[in-house]
């Protein structure tokens, strides 16, 4: 292995780099306006109301003792689909916003550096009871499922852009979390992407516990052809780009 590079890739991983910025010069510092907490999209989109919390009815939960000494990493699932209230819950137990937007600041169900929350949530829908197949975009301000857009051969393009890993295409729908890195580059300028990279396993393991409480499984993965993700959500890959992926589907007993 190239020496010089090992330390380059894992410089990544300390904090060396904030002793390094001038803080006084981010953005937020320098008064430039905070960014959007959530992308936005068109007045005449396809909205969809979610199930919203405390009204789930037809999953019985499970206790978090439970749900972490059961989890674990599951690819093969049923051909039963995720109902509107299921997905409802995993939306809001890995991106739920708690409560108002203040100061331009979101609480939610996890944990984010600085309260920035860069990442918008895409789900790749395959079998969605009332739900057709397609691309949603999770709206957590209003708690609704925003309808992107329809594709053809939508199973098997999801395939192609994860390296021929069949379980997503197999999975009721899959969550692809996408950053937005300048929320987080704003406040913490170049110390930015290692607490972005540390935030999606925040909200990962939310979901991973989550599928616990309805019968579901999930199986995360980084591995994943960067340009045709991007393609298949039809973001820029620049300013906005995937990070992570998480198929889910019911699984048996």
């Amino acid at each position: 292995m190239d020496e010089n590079l090992i330390t380059q890739y894992r410089y990544f991983l300390k904090d060396s780099i904030r002793k390094e910025i001038d803080f006084s010069q981010t953005d937020q510092n320098r008064g430039i306006d905070i960014p959007p907490v959530e992308k936005p999209y068109r007045a005449d989109a396809l909205c969809i109301d979610l199930v919203k919390p405390g009204a789930w009815k037809n999953f019985t939960g499970t206790d978090i003792v439970a749900a972490i000494r059961n989890r674990e990493s599951r690819r093969a699932y049923t051909q039963e689909p995720l109902t509107l209230e299921e997905i409802s819950f995993l939306l809001w137990a890995t991106q739920g916003v708690r409560g108002e937007v203040v100061d331009g600041h979101a609480y939610r169900t996890v944990p984010s550096a600085g309260c920035r929350h860069a990442f918008e949530t895409y789900l790749v829908v395959l079998n969605g009871k009332g739900l057709d197949l397609g691309v949603y975009r999770y709206l957590p301000l209003a708690h609704q499922l925003l309808f992107e857009f329809s594709e053809e051969r939508l199973a098997g393009k999801l395939v192609d852009a994860v390296f021929r890993q069949p379980y997503p295409g197999n999975a009721a729908v899959t969550f692809i979390w996408t950053a937005i890195p300048y929320r987080m580059e704003w406040r913490y300028h170049l110390a930015a992407h290692k607490v972005i990279a540390i935030d999606a396993g925040h909200v990962c393991q939310n979901l991973y516990l989550a599928c616990e409480a309805i019968g579901a499984g999930t199986c995360a993965s980084a591995a994943y052809d960067q340009e045709a993700l991007d393609r298949l959500l039809r973001i820029d890959g620049k300013d906005e780009f995937a990070v992570y992926l998480s198929p889910v589907g019911k699984v048996r007993d």
